[in-house]
């Protein structure tokens, strides 16, 4: 064999190499979702499905919301936002502090992409009247005391518009109570333009139980529609 051949090979190996190497760094630095859903990642944040559940459809009693199905970008900014300390939670700050960017990206997208649980689907899905307090303030609002309608920016039932206007329909109540306060108690600040602080402060303890009642009721949108 040639001096010129044996080159030739121990280029071609070399370069084989370089490419198993760049595709293994790869993978390594791909966050594994699924398994930080279950045990965490092994530096200070907590499984998700220890509050979320198992498949991410959340928990009433606890008000634990539903991440399964939500839009990817909310998801993350929330992450984010938590991270930063924008939204404030005891809970989650921690949690989301010790999540890399990487793997904020990665939770995000991982419950993005699930399906939303039969367990969710029909969470408090039962009829409202129109007359209901929590009726008349989600789908007229009280211009009275220039509270708007709440489905003007949430979308219809409250199944979501894009990143800054979550879906609401079908989160457990007490989650949604517990955002209605922490957006009047200046705790939770990160929506556009400061509309949450304004509304909330224009709203009473019940008024704020009626509408996340009448939001739990509402049924959840087929995903790919709920942003």
């Amino acid at each position: 064999m040639s001096i010129r051949t044996q080159r030739r090979r121990f280029a071609k190996i070399a370069t084989a190499l370089t490419i198993l190497a760049g595709v293994a760094a790869a993978h390594a630095a791909t966050p594994d979702a699924a398994r930080i859903a279950q045990v965490g990642n092994g530096r200070g944040a907590a499984p998700c499905s220890a509050c979320h559940g198992a498949h991410g459809g959340g928990q009433d009693a606890a008000g634990y919301p539903r991440l399964a199905g939500l839009n990817k970008a909310y998801l993350l900014k929330q992450l984010d936002a938590f991270a930063s300390g924008s939204r404030a939670n005891p809970v989650m700050q921690p949690n989301a502090k010790a999540l890399s960017v990487a793997e904020r990206e990665a939770m995000a997208a991982y419950y993005s992409a699930m399906p939303v649980p039969a367990s969710a689907q029909h969470r408090d899905a039962k009829p409202v009247a129109d007359d209901d307090p929590g009726a008349q303030l989600a789908q007229w609002g009280r211009w009275s005391e220039k509270v708007p309608a709440c489905v003007q920016c949430h979308g219809p039932h409250g199944v979501g518009v894009g990143v800054s206007f979550p879906p609401l329909a079908g989160q457990p109540a007490n989650y949604l109570v517990a955002q209605l306060k922490a957006w009047k108690q200046g705790t939770r600040k990160n929506d556009p333009l400061q509309l949450m602080q304004h509304v909330t402060s224009k709203l009473s303890e019940q008024d704020m139980r009626h509408v996340a009642a009448w939001f739990a009721a509402q049924p959840i949108n087929a995903r790919g529609e709920t942003p």
